[in-house]
């Protein structure tokens, strides 16, 4: 009788401890899955403006070659604006909102990344090849030849 009659006074105190102790597992558990979340979305933000970046930058090329094609005769300030224009419309379309500052500065890097590659194809277009020049170096001569033996 004496133990039961101490189950019964301590019963109270157990279960106000049991209590305790889940409602501390609880909110361990509970701050573990906020920080967890709040990773998760730190990764999903990052994943997302990675992918809007290369459709951003898509974008911006697709924006240069229009404005390079449709309006060759145009002078560089136009083209620009023609492709922020464009760009402007088709981000638009995407769901995509860039400032104007970020999106010239896109277009102006497919500009830089594309001013190399035409040069050095002009220059190999203007330079004639090592043969084309021996050939004209030897009709030069022929024809000297036949001017001073006339």
């Amino acid at each position: 009788m004496q133990t039961q009659t101490i189950i019964e006074n301590v019963q109270p105190y157990v279960s106000t401890i049991a209590t305790a102790a889940i409602g501390v597992l609880t909110t361990i558990i509970l701050a573990g899955l906020n920080t967890v979340k709040v990773k998760v979305n730190a990764w999903l933000d990052a994943r997302t403006t990675a992918a809007q970046r290369e459709v951003i930058h898509k974008i911006a090329g697709e924006a240069f070659a229009f404005a390079q094609t449709a309006f060759k005769q145009a002078g560089g300030e136009r083209k620009l604006q023609e492709a922020l224009q464009y760009a402007t419309l088709r981000l638009t379309e995407q769901g995509i909102t860039v400032s104007v500052v970020e999106l010239r500065a896109a277009i102006e890097k497919v500009y830089l990344e594309y001013k190399p590659k035409t040069k050095t194809v002009l220059t190999t277009e203007t330079q004639p090849s090592e043969e084309a020049r021996q050939a004209a170096v030897k009709e030069a001569v022929s024809g000297l030849a036949a001017k001073l033996g006339a």
